[in-house]
C-alpha cells in the first residue's frame, strides 16, 4: 500500500477518536450546541481522509506523486485548523470564526 494512503489512513483513525470524543462530551454534558463540529471532525476528519487513502490505494501511480503529499498535508492542516475552532465557535466564542473561515478555505 502507497505510503499516502497509510498516512491518509492513520490521521483518519486519530479524527475518529477526536469524533468519538467530542461525541462523548456532549452526551455526558448533555450540550449539544457544537454538533456542527463533531460531525465536521468524523465526516472531514474521518471518513474524507479514509476515502483519500482508498483513493491513493487504488491509483499507486498518482500516490508515488509529490502533489499527493502536499495535498495530505495542506487538507490535514485545514481540517486540525478548521474542526477545534468550529467547535469553540459554536460554543460560544465567537472570535474563533476567522480560524473557521480560513481553516474551511484551506480544506476546500
Amino acid at each position: 500500500m502507497p505510503r499516502v494512503s497509510q498516512l491518509y489512513f492513520k490521521v483518519g483513525i486519530l479524527f475518529l477518536i477526536a469524533g468519538i470524543g467530542v461525541g462523548l462530551h456532549m452526551a455526558i454534558g448533555g450540550d449539544h450546541s457544537a454538533m456542527g463540529a463533531h460531525a465536521h471532525i468524523n465526516l472531514l476528519g474521518w471518513v474524507t481522509s479514509a476515502l483519500f487513502g482508498v483513493y491513493y490505494a487504488l491509483n499507486p501511480d498518482k500516490a508515488a506523486t509529490r502533489v499527493a503529499y502536499v495535498q495530505f498535508a495542506i487538507y490535514t492542516l485545514g481540517v486540525l485548523v478548521m474542526t477545534p475552532s468550529l467547535y469553540m465557535l459554536l460554543s460560544g466564542y465567537p472570535g474563533a470564526e476567522p480560524l473557521v473561515a480560513i481553516g474551511s478555505l484551506v480544506v476546500a
